[in-house]
């Protein structure tokens, strides 16, 4: 028993791996064996972290649960594990949607083994990316959840899966080259590359010299090869051009798991790396970075507004929703320290939360009527309501939270986001707030083209209603975008914790 609470962290993070491996050794025949042994194997990891969230103190500032062993000494590179109320939120996030993404995927019969390996290992990726506490390791994990995402896009994806897969890893790899540069540098210039050293070395190192350059250098080099680096993965218009078409082509549960934990992983790396470490650049730049979460915002609805293809249009709804993270992030670094800042921070972590939420719930519908009419284009569509109208109650339920309609957890996280910028960036926040009525455009214009209107005769016999499965699926992202919107407090008070010791 002390073994297992003292390696929480690893029992988390690695469960999925050790799951994947014992995969491979399944006989491939035995398909339903392999789905459930996958769907267990990422249960367990979120059985883990339910374990983790109970014995997290929320009063105690730092890191918790460490866990730290020499890696590669010679270097200062070590095993590094901790977390505290933000990254922690996200361990909930990715062990809670995994599962649900695997259960999605159980009508997947081709190359059942390998489909779900890349699944298990792609979640330890993710997670690695929030558990670490040494960059280095930060990179490694990074890089690791790219090539199942990839493989999973390419192998199984749908017409134009091998361009989507193709960009997509050459976009985010891109941004990875000058990730692992600055991360090289600072190793080399403080001397480690352990994070709870750097965060109290890195941002008044003024002494240190590399190559010739000065540190002011150095940490300008450092500081934008870092954003660049999560301004891709966010992504930050107008980085954003892989993000559709990796959506569009890729299966459903991939889908799910890109919009709901991977588009999170670039926001992480602002709140975790950029903004602690770089404070000076970020309070310099903050102003260009709202301006470029504003645009998002806005372009991302106007391009959903503009797209036919029901997956597209809740692919460009993601860059809508990003963007107000994005925006929170903003005001952080330009008020840091400020009650405006913690408000607006706190909504951003929020937003994480229940975009990674709604997003998977409106992927996961887009997939379930494809699978039963085989297109996306909404014109195809028209008047389902009478023909499958719990699947179409679920839709509105879930096109309402993605929406943020008041109740929903959505509305909490907006507001707390423009509740915090209001005050340092006016201009930043009103065309923000009129991106919101173009937010509502294109979801009501999807419900409206799905949902109502005259009935569409084509599938009057060979549409069939949402299955139990499937309802086992959305239902917990159902009642938990509905808690947060009713009661905010049980996530917010967590998160609000981590960000006032934080700032």
């Amino acid at each position: 028993m002390n073994l297992f609470q003292s390696h929480l962290l690893s029992w988390i993070l690695f469960i999925p791996t050790g799951g994947a491996i014992i995969l491979l050794l399944l006989p491939s025949r035995r398909i339903g064996l392999i789905r459930w042994f996958a769907f267990l194997a990422s249960s367990a990891s979120f059985g883990v972290a339910l374990v983790l969230w109970s014995k997290f103190d929320p009063s105690a500032a730092g890191f918790q649960f460490s866990e730290r062993w020499d890696w590669y000494p010679d270097i200062h590179a070590s095993y590094h594990l901790g977390v505290d109320g933000i990254s922690l939120m996200m361990v909930l996030l990715t062990t809670f949607l995994t599962p649900l993404a695997l259960l999605a995927s159980f009508n997947n019969t081709e190359k059942v083994k390998p489909y779900f390996a890349l699944f298990l290992l792609l979640e330890t990726g993710m997670l690695g990316v929030f558990l670490s506490l040494d960059l280095l390791l930060f990179f490694v994990f990074w890089e690791v959840g790219l090539v199942p995402m990839y493989f999973l896009i390419n192998q199984w994806g749908s017409a134009n899966r091998n361009y989507a897969s193709l960009k997509f890893i050459l976009y985010t790899m891109g941004g990875s080259l000058g990730l692992l540069l600055a991360i090289q540098m600072m190793g080399v210039v403080a001397g480690t590359f352990d994070l709870s050293e750097l965060l109290i070395k890195w941002p008044d190192m003024q002494e240190a010299m590399l190559f010739g350059l000065s540190t002011q250098t150095v940490k300008g080099i450092a500081f934008w090869a870092f954003v660049i680096a999560f301004a891709v993965k966010v992504p930050i218009w107008p980085f954003h051009t892989w993000l559709p078409d990796a959506h569009t082509e890729a299966p459903t549960a991939g889908s799910m798991v890109l919009a709901g934990v991977l588009l999170k992983l670039g926001a992480y790396g602002f709140l975790r790396l950029v903004l602690p470490l770089f404070p000076a650049e970020s309070q310099q730049y903050g102003g260009a970075l709202a301006a470029l979460a504003t645009l998002a915002i806005v372009f991302g609805a106007l391009g959903a507004w503009g797209q036919n293809d029901f997956k597209r249009l809740v692919a460009y709804s993601s860059i809508n929703h990003m963007g107000f993270v994005i925006l929170g992030i903003a005001v952080a670094a330009l008020a840091a320290g400020s009650q405006h800042a913690v408000i607006a921070t706190n909504g951003a972590v929020l937003q994480m939360i229940t975009h990674g939420l709604s997003s998977a719930g409106m992927f996961f519908l887009v997939g379930v009527i494809y699978d039963r009419t085989h297109t996306r284009n909404l014109k195809d569509f028209g008047g389902l309501w009478r023909l499958v109208p719990i699947y179409g109650s679920v839709l509105l339920f879930t096109a309402m939270a993605s929406l943020g309609l008041p109740g929903f957890g959505g509305f909490v996280s907006e507001f707390l986001v423009i509740r915090g910028a209001w005050p340092v960036i006016m201009l930043a926040t009103a065309i923000s707030a009129v991106g919101l009525f173009f937010t509502g455009a294109y979801i009501l214009k999807a419900v409206r083209l799905v949902l109502h209107g005259p009935l569409n005769t084509r599938w009057t016999h060979t549409l069939s209603e949402i299955n139990t499965r499937e309802l086992i699926v959305i239902s917990p992202l159902m009642i938990l975008m509905l808690v947060i919107g009713v009661w905010p407090a049980w996530l917010v008070g967590i998160i609000n914790q981590a960000v006032n010791a934080w700032f």
